[in-house]
This record gives C-alpha cells, sequence and structure tokens, in this order.
C-alpha cells in the first residue's frame, strides 16, 4: 500500500449514506427530487426539479443523481428511500428482468438503464424507510425535491415529455 496512509484507507472504506425523495405536483406535472450525501463529515445537498414528470421518475432520479455525484469509484453506499417502486424493482431483482424483455411495456426504461450504469460502479446497499413519518432525512429529501419542483425555470425531462408527447398522438 505504498502512497497511502491509514487515514486514507480508513476514509475509502467509510459508508456513504444517500438519502432520497421525489416529488410531484400532479402525476405527470412539475417535480424534483431530493438528495443528501453523507460520510463522516462531509455533507451535500442535491435537488432539481422538472417541469413535466411523474412521483415515481424524481424517486429514481434522486438515486441516480446521488450516486452520479459521488467522486470515488468503488464506494460502499447505503440507499434510504420511501418508495416501494425503486427499491422493489432493485432489490426482487425486476429491473433485470424487465432489461432481459427490453424493458417492454415498462416505464422509466432511460432512467433505469441510467441506474444500471451507475450501480456497477459502487456497491449499493438500500433500505426502505417510511415518508412523511418524522425521518430527519427523510423529510429534508422531501422539502428539497417540493421546493425544487416550484422553481421558475424548471428542467426538461425530455425522455418523458418526448414519450407522453408520442403516447397521446394515438
Amino acid at each position: 500500500m505504498i502512497g497511502y496512509d491509514l487515514l486514507t484507507i480508513n476514509y475509502e472504506l467509510k459508508m456513504i449514506e444517500l438519502f432520497t425523495d421525489g416529488a410531484s405536483s400532479g402525476n405527470p406535472g412539475p417535480g424534483g427530487y431530493g438528495a443528501i450525501l453523507r460520510s463522516g463529515q462531509h455533507y451535500k445537498e442535491l435537488s432539481e426539479g422538472y417541469r413535466k414528470t411523474t412521483n415515481n421518475r424524481m424517486e429514481l432520479m434522486a438515486v441516480i443523481k446521488g450516486l452520479e455525484a459521488l467522486k470515488n469509484l468503488n464506494q460502499t453506499v447505503m440507499v434510504y428511500s420511501d418508495s416501494k417502486y425503486v427499491i422493489d424493482s432493485i432489490e426482487k431483482r425486476w429491473v433485470h428482468s424487465w432489461l432481459a424483455k427490453g424493458f417492454k411495456d415498462k416505464k422509466n426504461k432511460d432512467l433505469w438503464l441510467r441506474y444500471l450504469d451507475v450501480s456497477k460502479l459502487h456497491t449499493i446497499k438500500f433500505t426502505w424507510v417510511r415518508g412523511h413519518n418524522g425521518h430527519p432525512e427523510n423529510v429534508r429529501c422531501d422539502e428539497l425535491a417540493v421546493a425544487a419542483a416550484k422553481q421558475k425555470d424548471l428542467l426538461i425531462d425530455s425522455v418523458f415529455e418526448m414519450e407522453s408527447a408520442k403516447a397521446n398522438l394515438f
């Protein structure tokens, strides 16, 4: 371990906590995500809002954006989410079945593919937390998500809007 000191080794072995939540006003409607990354003394909040999206997309986007924000590879990450959609899809390996079937008749293919890519870079575990039940970080993530959805200049969830437009043609 030339070039490493004990402090560096200890830092690399620390678990990173990722708290997440998504929100939308209407489903679809304006939405946002909130995420908190925490490891030791390090703390970072993330959020963005989109002009037209769904709650499930924002729940998944929070996890993706949190993982994409990690600066180092091969991190051990504990994700806390109140989304059964996200956790069950991953923990019960539904997303792998959907992938094998080309996501036929499944929503959010773009985000699931993005999640699968970023998930290869880390060791990820999930813990479900009951939403709106006083869990401090879940409450804060909800506040971030709702505030992001209410911003003036919302981002465009281009894949969702394009797919929605196609669906409305028929």
